[in-house]
């Protein structure tokens, strides 16, 4: 509960910053239950260091709390007879209204600006969220032939083709399989925007270890915060609450050395494949998971063998105006294929079109994710199990290197076990993929499995992001999800030689009112608070454009993954150290992706266009990638074009740590289509 002692104060200063005028001030929508619920869990360290001594200070002032006093308060560092800097107090208290008003659940604000959650439509078909048996640490046999870690993309892909192909498999997935209601739809505790945890089964005691700008080492306890490089702990993976952007790679990707040559301080290199090896699998992909999207819209990719099986989501408002726009400059623009059912497919929903997709359960299960689609293929077989609320802390080999097991921990209880298998899949994302592999040392490999040369954990890489917003003079934004809808790939392979990589430039998905809000989106001219900074809000959401994307990173051999000294998880095992930066060459790319999205709003008629500056720390996040690369040259590699891990043999990895670069578009896809045909190596090799 709030202090009573500050209880008026505080919403006296609330409903300065989101003040009645017309619509609800911050206490009249809730607020202050808010701050009741939260002050003695994630605000606790807040009210004994900032807002406590800071209501206090104020009430000493003895002033009415108007804006003229909140003004004056928000610029002084320091005065007198107060223990913390009013300009702190005013800015915590800024931020903390936002989330108060903008994101409490159905708050009075998302009328106001326009914003709607519910369903668009109805799903055309009965909506039947999968139920998949789990078994538990004691129900699962002493041996199979192919153990799985991890049950989002690539390992639920590695399931279903092993499994059919008549192995014995045991997936391993920390999280467990969480149905839409459990997944939840707060917006402010999600995998899009986890101020307060995210959604997907988080567990305390898993810290990771992040290296600080000046070289000290930073722990990270939670999750959710940024620095930690989120995964997603659930049956399904990332694959459960991602936005779903189904693009392949472009058949340039596979050559970037060849094409640019390597950078100083670059580790680019070319892939040990191409486009055309990987076609076929791109193409099993996009009809067993399911794909919407037009093949024939863009000009600037890859042959296709065949069409999408779902036809794209039709152009919403802000896709007309941009495709005018990309005419009059000359760009070719194409819908965005998507892993969602746009139509109902095999007895499956079509997408409701709600207005909270990423970060979230699709309320209609059309979100197509190894939960819902291989998984359920892979344990109908009769020859896979699914271990779920488990974590492997080593793989096991034997006196020649080759896989012999592994040793899981059970997370609730810490009880742990040996399943003895002679080949592993390894598919828990780039970071925790490269952790295992480092963490599974033995006295004939004291530096971890597949590490003779130094090479796993470094590389890591994931995706830099640029964009511009712009202000039309009519509504562009309905609120129908996803909400992309129109993209151009012209950019995806940089042809006027300069910047090294380019990207894909898309409108974005339906902005959740408080990530607009906590984005700046209303503009740098716009206020944060007050009655202004209301109207701005309210005046902007609806016509505001955004348009941004992914560049394809130069990796760096330094931006990697190594164990961190002296920092354990709850069950004793050694945690990831994440340190690095990105290259400037990527941060070169995405200043003219900027560029490139400004003038793309402007000439679709924005009446104003701004553009943040691209981050420029580490980047792995959600689209984590390379600490595992494939290559001919173990000197330079962790696994062969097959994803098999060097001198280890039944050892493979099946995830983005394979990565060599990352593509200037969302990768998935192409980790579903590596993993088919890894898997199919795997299974024509036998196990």
């Amino acid at each position: 509960m709030i202090p009573a002692a500050h209880r008026g104060t505080l919403a006296a200063v609330l409903d300065v910053l989101v003040p009645a005028d017309g619509y609800p001030s911050a206490v009249d929508a809730g607020a202050l239950p808010w701050f009741d619920r939260l002050a003695t869990g994630p605000h606790a360290a807040l009210w004994a260091d900032v807002l406590g001594p800071g209501l206090a200070a104020l009430q000493a002032e003895g002033r009415p709390v108007d804006a003229t006093l909140v003004g004056e308060l928000e610029t002084a560092d320091h005065r007198a007879g107060w223990p913390v800097p009013p300009a702190r107090l005013v800015s915590t208290l800024v931020g903390l209204a936002a989330q108060a008003y903008y994101g409490q659940r159905d708050s009075p604000a998302w009328d106001e600006i326009g914003y709607r959650a519910a369903p668009d439509r109805a799903p055309g078909a009965p909506v039947r969220f999968p139920w998949l048996p789990q078994a538990g640490l004691d129900e699962v046999e002493d041996r199979y032939d192919v153990v799985v870690v991890g049950a989002g993309a690539g390992g639920g892909v590695a399931a279903r083709v092993l499994s059919d192909a008549g192995a014995r498999v045991l997936v391993v997935e920390r999280g467990r399989l969480l149905g839409p209601d459990e997944v939840g739809r707060d917006h402010l505790a999600n995998h899009r925007l986890p101020v307060y945890g995210h959604n997907t089964g988080a567990s305390r005691g898993n810290p990771r270890v992040v290296a600080g700008p000046d070289g000290a080492d930073v722990t990270v306890p939670d999750e959710h915060d940024p620095r930690w490089s989120n995964n997603a702990q659930t049956v399904g993976g990332g694959t459960r609450v991602y936005q779903g952007m189904a693009w392949r790679f472009h058949p340039d990707d596979f050559r970037m050395a060849s094409l640019h040559g390597v950078p100083e301080d670059s580790s680019l290199a070319d892939w040990p494949l191409t486009y055309d090896d990987l076609e076929p699998f791109y193409r099993r992909a996009e009809w067993e998971f399911g794909v919407c999207g037009d093949g024939a819209a863009h000009a600037r990719q890859g042959p296709r063998s065949a069409p999408y099986p779902l036809p794209p989501f039709p152009d919403n408002p802000e896709a007309v105006a941009l495709r005018a726009g990309a005419a009059a400059l000359g760009l070719t623009t194409g819908p965005v294929p998507l892993l969602i059912n746009s139509v109902p497919r095999a007895g499956r929903a079509a997408c409701v079109r709600c207005g909270e997709c990423v970060g979230f359960a699709c309320p209609s299960d059309a979100k197509n994710g190894s939960h819902n689609t291989v998984l359920p293929l892979a344990l109908a077989t009769g020859r896979c199990t699914l271990l779920s609320g488990a974590r492997v802390e080593q793989v096991e080999v034997d006196g020649t290197g080759a896989a012999s097991g592994v040793r899981v921990v059970d997370v609730r209880t810490g009880r742990r076990r040996r399943v003895a298998a002679r080949t592993v899949v390894l598919a828990a994302g780039a970071v925790e993929t490269a952790r295992l592999l480092l963490a599974s040392r033995t006295a004939d490999h004291p530096g971890g499995l597949g590490n003779r040369h130094d090479q796993v954990g470094r590389h890591l890489q994931g995706h830099v992001y640029a964009g511009a917003y712009g202000y039309f003079p009519d509504p562009v934004q309905d609120s129908a999800g996803p909400g992309v809808s129109i993209a151009t790939l012209d950019y995806v392979q940089d042809r006027d030689g300069t910047a090294v990589s380019g990207g894909v430039l898309a409108n974005e998905v339906v902005k959740l009112p408080v990530l607009y809000w906590l984005w700046g989106a209303a503009g740098p001219d716009a206020p944060r608070w007050g009655a202004l900074g209301k109207a701005a809000v309210r005046d902007r959401y609806r016509r505001t454009g955004h348009v941004w994307g992914p560049v394809q990173e130069v990796p760096s051999p330094r931006s990697r993954v190594t164990l961190a000294a002296g920092v354990r998880d709850a069950h004793g095992a050694a945690v990831a150290r994440l340190s690095g930066g990105v290259h400037p060459e990527t941060l070169r790319a995405a200043e003219l992706h900027r560029d490139r999205a400004a003038r793309w709003l402007s000439a679709s008629g924005a009446d104003a266009v701004w553009s943040p500056p691209p981050p420029a720390g580490l980047s792995a996040g959600q689209h984590q990638a390379g600490t595992a690369r494939m290559g001919t040259d173990p000197g330079t590699s962790v696994t062969d074009p097959h994803g098999r891990v060097h001198g280890h043999p039944g050892l493979w990895v099946m995830d983005a740590s394979l990565h060599v670069t990352n593509g200037g578009v969302n990768p998935v896809l192409t980790v579903l289509a590596l993993a088919y045909r890894n898997s199919a190596a795997l299974a024509r090799q036998g196990w």
